[in-house]
């Protein structure tokens, strides 16, 4: 249950980085629940990959090219997917900026909802 509602909040803040944001676009609600399921699953396969890969220059800038990293992901989920739509890679800067931070909001409200 805590897994869905983590979900389902996730797709809705991707919908208000839509709303805005117009540098980022989902068309309907599905298309969020799609998005936010791939960038998850981007975020949870890809990431940690490429933190290890990036690690030297994630150093020399002390964390700030992980950044580029969230950007790279939210960027790459909407190349693959229909619906959503990011303008370009500075749009999906920001965006992904936007919904990390509605993310920590969701993660603390979760974790509240359901304690363990």
């Amino acid at each position: 249950m805590k897994l869905i509602v983590k979900w389902l909040l996730c797709a809705a803040a991707l919908l208000c980085v839509a709303y805005v944001y117009s540098g980022v676009v989902v068309s309907s609600l599905g298309a969020a629940l799609i998005a936010s399921f791939v960038i998850g699953l981007f975020n949870m396969v890809l990431r940690p990959i490429l933190v290890v890969l990036t690690l030297p220059v994630t150093l020399v800038t002390l964390g700030l090219f992980l950044f580029v990293i969230n950007a790279l992901m939210f960027w790459s989920a909407a190349g693959i997917l229909q619906g959503f739509y990011v303008r370009d890679f500075s749009a999906a800067l920001l965006g992904s900026l936007i919904y990390s931070a509605l993310g920590l909001v969701i993660d603390s409200v979760v974790e509240r909802l359901f304690p363990q």
